[in-house]
């Protein structure tokens, strides 16, 4: 348990980070689902239109450093070349 003030105070930053946090992997995972589902069916009208959604949360991702740069690089480019592929 923290005993120092900034200690507390950190503890309680981690907390609310880490909801955080795990929200926007959350929502991101379910919008990656989508697109895959959508590639499996062959259905390169949704998969094109939520392929610009899919960037735009793993780049806010990488940005927040919740995921690695790298990993949000690859899995944008699986994507996107899965999707044009189609």
């Amino acid at each position: 348990m923290a005993n120092h003030k900034s200690a507390k105070k950190r503890a309680r930053q981690t907390i609310v980070r880490t909801e955080r946090n795990t929200v926007r992997k959350s929502a991101t995972k379910n919008v990656v689902k989508a697109i895959r589902k959508a590639i499996e069916e062959n259905d390169k009208a949704t998969a094109t239109g939520l392929l610009g959604k899919v960037q735009k949360f793993v780049a806010r991702l990488s940005k927040h450093g919740v995921i690695k740069p790298n990993a949000a690089a690859r899995t944008t480019s699986r994507l996107t070349k899965q999707v044009n592929s189609l």
